[in-house]
């Protein structure tokens, strides 16, 4: 406990508790730059073994990170744990990251690909349905910014948003959010809302659909992100036309924690959602 207080008084913003009772919590890390280019989400869970017997379980997510540098920084994570057998370590372990990511910056390394991916990748992924949209690839809100920049309108007001009750599943934690919404612009609003929420913000996927029925044209304004988690987007908006639903946008945030769920994930987002629209 003594060492958490530390970390959130040294780590301030960028600490974020994603569950108390189970130990869960994440921090944000870069490169220091005024505007940094390398960034990086170390989370971490506590076992109750901890620091005597057991080391964290810890996930390392950056949309750039894989294959040899994932390798690499892991192994230098799981060398500092052996050297320090029985100790807190987690500021060591932030603090290696953050000197990774400083040297990446120094270097001429090209900066990151920042398209995020799926912690998962099922063996079949054969999707029951097809849908004629399609995915937003870049930032959602900055996507949004050139939807909505096409229509200068007066700033609307920012809708009210529910949160529903969160699902845990095998430390992954599922929860939902809706808003009513009646144009591409509040959507924006509510996106970068929600993101102003650290614990949303630190999610490992925030996927959306909103539907938005545009009474002139008798026509849906409808369209999804995934986040990474590949055809979540997808699977939602089709649940929302199942439901026949309208003018509203529906939030499922992710947090993974370290325990692959397979198919059941796909259950858990959407029953999420149901919950909070049915309500």
């Amino acid at each position: 406990i003594d060492e958490i207080e530390a970390l959130s008084s040294i780590y301030g913003e960028d600490w974020c508790v994603v569950d108390e009772d189970e130990k869960i919590y994440c921090i944000k890390i870069n490169d220091c730059l005024d505007q940094p280019k390398w960034t990086l989400c170390l989370q971490v869970i506590l076992p109750p073994g901890y620091p005597t017997a057991e080391p964290p379980i810890y996930q390392l997510n950056a949309p750039w990170l894989q294959g040899q540098d994932y390798m690499e920084l892991a192994n230098s994570l799981e060398e500092i744990y052996v050297q320090n057998l029985g100790e807190s370590i987690l500021y060591l372990w932030v603090e290696k990251i953050r000197e990774v990511l400083i040297e990446k910056a120094q270097s001429s390394d090209p900066e990151p690909d920042i398209k995020k991916t799926s912690e998962e990748v099922d063996e079949d992924d054969g999707d029951d349905f097809n849908l004629d949209y399609q995915p937003i690839q870049e930032d959602p809100v900055k996507m949004l910014n050139y939807i909505t920049s096409e229509s200068q309108e007066v700033d609307e007001e920012l809708p009210s948003i529910h949160h529903g009750n969160p699902i845990t599943d095998r430390r992954s934690t599922f929860q939902a959010h809706l808003a009513p919404v009646v144009t591409p612009r509040q959507v924006k609003r509510v996106l970068e809302k929600l993101y102003e929420n650290k614990k949303i913000a630190s999610a490992t996927h925030n996927i959306y659909a909103y539907r938005i029925y545009c009474e002139d044209k008798q026509t849906f304004l409808q369209d999804c992100e995934d986040d990474g988690e590949t055809a979540a987007g997808g699977r939602l908006l089709h649940l929302m036309q199942i439901l026949d639903v309208h003018n509203v946008l529906v939030v499922v945030s992710r947090w993974y924690g370290g325990i692959l769920l397979g198919p059941d994930r796909f259950k858990h987002i959407n029953n999420c959602a149901r919950n909070v629209l049915v309500e």
